[in-house]
């Protein structure tokens, strides 16, 4: 995992950098959460709400919302597709999303319509966490110290 401005920024991670959220494939699923960076702008988590499973999106529609003390906000579908399922872990423990945002604090499994076309416009590996680093530097953000 590579930090960036205190933030943890996994390079094998899909990246839809300005809303912040992460996609990855697992097998036919796409799993989908929030990044370290947004769970430390929005700090505490106290509610999150998803759609059911067996809706479709469309990519950069909702999931979800997610609300914070300090922020309430959608939770953007990176890839076209139709929810398969949703973390019921969150429900009843939002706080998940601040404590494990990549591992059990994910949102939602989405089976993707085409992720070799939508992932195109996500991004990962070195060039993502460099990607991350450029707009976090040029917004002002950073993990560390909030």
């Amino acid at each position: 995992m590579t930090e960036v401005n205190g933030c943890n920024i996994p390079d094998e991670l899909y990246y839809l950098i300005e809303k912040h959220v992460w996609a990855r494939p697992e097998g036919d699923m796409v799993v989908v959460g929030l990044t370290d960076v947004a769970q430390n702008l929005a700090r505490g988590i106290i509610s999150v709400t998803t759609k059911r499973a067996g809706k479709a999106l469309e990519k950069g529609k909702s999931i979800g919302t997610v609300e914070s003390s300090k922020w309430v906000g959608p939770v953007p579908a990176p890839v076209s597709g139709e929810i398969a399922e949703v973390n019921p872990a969150l429900s009843g423990d939002p706080g998940l999303l601040n404590r494990d945002p990549y591992g059990e604090g994910w949102i939602a499994r989405l089976r993707p319509i085409d992720w070799a076309a939508d992932s195109a416009g996500l991004v990962t590996g070195a060039a993502g966490v460099q990607a991350y680093r450029a707009f976090l530097e040029q917004e002002g953000i950073s993990c560390q110290g909030g």
